[in-house]
């Protein structure tokens, strides 16, 4: 099987083709718009808003797995969500048309939800509030609508919570640096729960994906359970890296104002910031969402949570 990983070259990606790499059945090939740094042999530059280019590098593909993104908090201009989210599906489904290639696994987002939703699951209304979710959600539409006039067509959704791992360099690594470092402070209560997903059982359940769910239309929301409050989050970090880890509250509407002057100093310096106001709201939001139809799918996570957890803590901050 010819796999194309589109958007391959980062986090999420690399770490796929290092897991599809080890099956003797499947090749891969990646496109990215920057070359990726450990799979240098088997990737092309290309990129989601080329459709004429992206037509000529699916020649002779199989399934196609779409990972490229805008996905920052701080994209400018805003039209890059679209540009690349929306009008990028867009091509590439009109590229793998022109080459009868019917499958495609599609890495959405829970933030299609929304923030402070009641444990969501892949039936509940799309309410995003951020323009990366809206970007998200409308690709999906797309999806759907394809569906409707390819009901042949193979297509698989996922719509993972936050990713960590060994190698990240997102939010959630951020704030383990902050923990790890003693330089945290708590916005709010801490008691608002935080769904997240370990990079070693997303690539394992795409791989899944790939073998076992090749007929239909089918969306999952990836979450590794049980989810944890952001002061679990602390606490097991302490525990791992046999640290106490002193904890300041800082109440909710003091936070939102300090996020709110980062925001102006961003824009007076055109700087981009690790703390804005947005950040602030997602980090006390509660972000738990159900994950039932991907548990009973018939896959099985290779790794706990807090395995998951343990070993990107021993990679990154106990070196």
């Amino acid at each position: 099987m010819k796999i194309t990983i589109i958007g391959g070259s980062g986090f999420v990606g690399t770490r796929l083709i290092d897991f599809l790499r080890a099956s003797k059945e499947i090749d891969v090939l990646n496109i990215d718009k920057r070359d990726s740094t450990q799979f240098p042999e088997i990737t092309q530059i290309g990129d989601v808003r080329d459709k004429v280019l992206l037509k000529s590098q699916l020649q002779g593909v199989d399934l196609v797995v779409l990972l490229a993104a805008e996905h920052r908090d701080d994209v400018a201009p805003v039209s890059l969500y679209y540009d690349v989210n929306v009008q990028g599906m867009k091509n590439t489904l009109e590229a793998m048309q022109a080459h009868n290639i019917k499958r495609i696994i599609f890495t959405s987002s829970v933030a299609i939800y929304g923030l402070d939703k009641d444990n969501p699951d892949e039936s509940f209304p799309a309410d995003p509030f951020n323009h990366y979710g809206k970007s998200k959600w409308q690709a999906e539409l797309l999806l759907q609508e394809w569906h409707k006039l390819h009901p042949d067509w193979n297509i698989n959704i996922i719509r993972p919570t936050v990713i960590f791992g060994e190698g990240n360099r997102g939010n959630v690594y951020n704030l383990l640096s902050q923990i790890a470092t003693g330089r945290f402070m708590m916005i709010g209560k801490g008691n608002n729960s935080k769904s997240m997903s370990y990079i070693g059982n997303i690539v394992a359940f795409i791989h899944f994906l790939i073998c076992e769910k090749k007929e239909g239309y089918n969306v999952y929301n990836y979450v590794d359970k049980p989810d944890f409050t952001t002061n679990d989050l602390v606490y097991h970090t302490g525990k791992i890296l046999n640290k106490s880890i002193p904890t300041l509250h800082i109440p909710y509407i003091l936070g939102m104002l300090g996020g709110y002057g980062f925001d102006v100093l961003a824009w007076l310096t055109r700087k981009k910031l690790k703390i804005s106001s947005v950040r602030v709201k997602k980090f006390c939001a509660v972000t738990q969402y159900d994950s039932t139809k991907m548990r009973t799918s018939g896959f099985t996570p290779p790794y706990s949570i807090e395995t998951g957890l343990r070993r990107m803590l021993e990679a990154e901050f106990m070196k």
